[in-house]
């Protein structure tokens, strides 16, 4: 596959910004294109300062088409705004002829442009879809009518996902959501591609920057970690409620540090950030928020806020943290234990989900190959585990659960494996026979349904 030319992979991806799907999407790209392929991301989003270091130092080719269309309007419809911003970029792609340009396409989030991709590409180019999760379960539904409103975008999420050559999901957990879903696609197996690190630990002077701006801002004192998204769906607040409970009892005073990818557009992170930082008043645990470059705290701070750290920060952080607290309670994969294991810093998560394919337990017994723990959801019980870490565990299980993790980080989850997998699925989907084509017809109807269907619900229900 790495031979073919002129052509090549281009990968469709709703929002290039920073997060678990975005660093999924952006190592794939590097790592087919490290094997020689020529690929290219189309987005419909890209802020050079707010994306991934592989992005904004243009390693990776990033083409944007349909920024200017709104994401929402009266921060209502984003589904909607979601499928038409992807299909202006197809649409873009078809009258500029650049759709016939690549053998293979790899859409992941949203499937609703996989039937244009499929009718309109050449006749040999292959369709595949990275099931992150199936968007129809991360909306909320409270009330009928919002219910009746996501029923055709339900249907057309199933039928257009499909219409792919090939799926593959991001854990066998999301395999089985996928199949109990998915009820008319229960005829296919979808293969599995586990999301990557770059395990690449040569140190560069960024790195070696962040490393110092971490050592001399920490200077000896030491600090738990959370790395997320500034959603409410990470449960960050099981991070705080536990080390309110365990900083009682601990030690030296050490700090939480919650991390992670945050974006002024996005009114759930903007109203998240604030919830966060009133439940730590209501703690009484004192806390600060930077945003930029660490230069100073007030001492007393016990709770650090660093929205939008870049990369090479959030890895220094990985780097000198005592535990990784992950919090998410239903997480589909979560790359960002993976990345602690890889800097040897052992995970806390709970046991559910994705944690549970790439965290191992440590139950006393399994410490050749335990890299962490795994613990219900309960502030009660992960205070405990918290407690029993730092004041119990002595430092040569520390550094076992941290070599166990490096170890388990690079055999399963490197880029270089990934990068194999992908090849390995497109290589199938090549051989296969491709999907049945659908007429010319259904696919003009399909957003004009969409547009009339939005427009009934909201001139007669909001």
């Amino acid at each position: 596959m790495s031979s073919r030319k002129p052509g090549g992979i281009a990968f469709i991806h709703p929002d290039l910004g920073i997060g678990g799907a975005e660093r999924l999407v952006v190592d794939a790209a590097m790592g087919l294109q490290n094997l020689g392929n020529q690929v290219v991301i189309y987005t419909s989003h890209c802020d050079l300062n707010h994306c991934f270091d592989e992005v904004s130092s243009g390693q990776l080719k990033v083409i944007v088409h349909g920024d200017f269309l709104p994401t929402s309007i009266y921060k209502r419809f984003h589904i909607l705004f979601a499928i038409l911003r992807q299909l202006y970029l197809v649409l873009v792609l078809i009258v500029s002829g650049d759709i016939k340009n690549y053998d293979f396409f790899i859409v992941d989030q949203l499937s609703f442009c996989i039937p244009f991709l499929n009718l309109l590409s050449l006749a040999s180019a292959r369709v595949l879809f990275y099931c992150h999760f199936p968007d129809q379960l991360l909306t909320k539904r409270a009330s009928l009518l919002k219910s009746l409103y996501r029923v055709p975008f339900d249907f057309i999420e199933e039928w257009t996902t499909g219409c792919s050559d090939q799926i593959v999901v991001n854990s066998n957990f999301t395999k089985g959501i996928f199949h109990s879903t998915f009820k008319n696609l229960r005829n296919i197996d979808p293969g599995v591609i586990y999301p990557c690190i770059d395990s690449n630990l040569e140190e560069t002077e960024g790195t070696k920057k962040s490393d110092e701006e971490v050592v001399n801002f920490f200077k000896n004192s030491r600090y738990f970690l959370s790395v997320n998204r500034f959603e409410r769906s990470k449960n960050i607040e099981l991070a705080i409620k536990a080390f309110s409970k365990s900083k009682r009892i601990l030690p030296g005073k050490p700090r939480l540090v919650i991390a992670g990818g945050y974006d002024a557009r996005v009114n759930e992170n903007v109203e998240y950030l604030k919830e966060l930082i009133h439940l730590c008043d209501t703690l009484k645990l004192t806390n600060f928020t930077i945003r930029g470059k660490l230069i100073v705290m007030p001492p007393s701070t016990e709770v650090l806020f660093l929205p939008s750290v870049k990369t090479s920060l959030k890895t220094s952080l990985l780097k000198h943290a005592d535990l990784l607290l992950y919090t998410p309670g239903r997480e589909h994969f979560g790359i960002v234990p993976v990345e602690s294991m890889l800097y040897k810093t052992p995970v806390l998560a709970i046991n559910f989900g994705g944690p549970l394919e790439t965290v191992l337990n440590y139950d006393g017994s399994n410490l050749d190959d335990a890299t962490g723990f795994t613990v219900p959801g309960d502030h009660d019980k992960w205070a405990k585990t918290i407690t029993k870490y730092y004041n119990e565990t002595n430092d040569n299980i520390k550094k076992r659960l941290g070599d166990n993790g490096h170890r388990r980080a690079i055999e399963k989850f490197s880029r270089n494996e990934t990068s194999y997998e992908f090849v390995k699925q497109l290589e199938f989907s090549a051989r296969s026979k491709k999907r049945v084509i659908v007429p010319h017809w259904v696919l003009s109807l399909v957003p004009i349904v969409i547009l009339a269907f939005a427009f009934i619900v909201s001139k007669f229900f909001f």
